[in-house]
């Protein structure tokens, strides 16, 4: 049942807005506050899906009302409610928040129009949250040894900002998901994250698929086509195995990032990107520097935050709950019962040899989970999971 605050300090306007929301759909529940200090009470108190709120109020204006309820609960959507002498304010309202605004005296059917598509938005917001989290936990990242909590706290205190970061470990490691988790954690998680795997891609075409180009810049090229940073404007652009892109490509990266600005191929245009970099490698990129492979200035723009991703080996106290998350999300994805591990199977599982990290890990659980018995034991672990 949708919950709506009324905030109005005429008596006469309240009950008119209470009667016609009330008269008009039952399932609608209301309330009201004669001023803004109330209203506020009532706010930090209860969770409302939407308010309606009079712009001139003794004690607290609604404008007031309304920057308070966006650092409390902004996901409520607010109707402001303005006098003919308002509407200025009421339009400014919006620029700070505000869903909408009704005039006084307020008409039937615009009041009750707004309401609903006010509530529908609302309604939106709460299943965009839930979505968010959805896809959240695809990235999640799992465990809580020492190495893996100091990469967490590194991510909560570097997301908020723009720096830049590279992430360095061996194949398998879960680089990416350390990226997604900077990316969904920062100011910029509503901006697209445009990921580009700079090992898959042919030298030759590198530029053209960072950078875009235009028609006629090589044989191909039957049309303008945008780059990944274009795409990636406002949001985040994720460079992974940036350790082997080539040398010319590395040059115009770098100018990207000191001057904020790109040029398609076969283009002297200025293309102005906001684009936060995260990078990832598997490559020393010191050694690549002193073997020519690798500019080191871009290295010193890339590098200003530095994350290091252990080996599994390097963290085997969390390769029970690695066993534990990997077995029940496989048991989704094939629509099977959930499988336990004895805790033997566990500690042969754990001292393994884990070249492949937890990549190989992952199929070696499947593999269990598809071969083993209801339980997987020591012997189906020797049986199935030999290296």
């Amino acid at each position: 049942m949708p919950k709506i605050l009324v905030i109005e300090d005429e008596a006469a306007i309240r009950r008119v807005l209470v009667k016609i929301l009330s008269e008009e759909n039952d399932t609608y529940q209301v309330e009201e506050a004669e001023d803004g200090l109330v209203g506020i009470g009532k706010i930090k108190k209860e969770d409302y899906d939407l308010i309606l709120c009079d712009i001139k109020m003794p004690k607290m204006d609604g404008v007031e009302v309304l920057e308070a309820t966006k650092k409390i609960k902004p996901e409520i959507p607010m109707v402001m409610i303005s006098g003919h002498g308002d509407l200025d304010t009421a339009v400014n309202t919006m620029r700070l928040g505000a869903f909408d605004y009704i005039s006084k005296p307020p008409d039937l059917n615009r009041l009750l129009n707004t309401v609903r598509n006010a509530l529908d938005r609302k309604e939106l917001v709460v299943e965009n949250k839930i979505l968010k989290k959805k896809v959240s936990k695809k990235y999640e990242m799992i465990g809580d040894s020492d190495a893996i909590s100091q990469i967490k706290d590194m991510i909560d205190k570097v997301a908020p900002t723009d720096a830049r970061v590279l992430i360095t470990g061996p194949n398998g490691t879960g680089k990416e998901l350390v990226a997604h988790w900077l990316h969904e954690k920062s100011t910029r998680a509503k901006a697209p994250m445009i990921e580009v795997n700079c090992a898959a891609i042919p030298s030759e075409l590198i530029e053209s698929e960072l950078f875009g180009h235009v028609k006629g810049a090589f044989t191909s090229a039957a049309k303008d086509r945008a780059g990944k940073f274009e795409a990636a404007n406002g949001g985040t652009i994720f460079l992974d195995e940036i350790g082997d892109m080539s040398l010319s490509a590395q040059a115009k990266v770098l100018r990207a990032l000191q001057e904020s600005r790109i040029q398609r191929v076969g283009s002297d245009k200025d293309i102005k990107v906001n684009v936060r970099v995260v990078a990832a490698t598997n490559k020393n990129l010191k050694k690549e520097i002193t073997d020519g492979n690798f500019r080191e200035d871009l290295y010193h723009r890339l590098a200003v935050i530095l994350v290091k991703v252990p080996a599994l080996n390097d963290r085997r106290e969390d390769i029970p709950l690695l066993i534990n998350h990997f077995s029940k999300k496989i048991a989704e994805e094939q629509g099977t019962a959930h499988k336990s591990f004895s805790a033997k199977a566990i500690k042969l599982l754990q001292d393994y040899d884990w070249t492949g990290n937890i990549r190989e890990l992952r199929n070696v659980i499947e593999r269990l989970i598809i071969l083993g018995g209801p339980e997987v034991s020591e012997k189906d672990v020797k049986l199935f999971a030999s290296k």
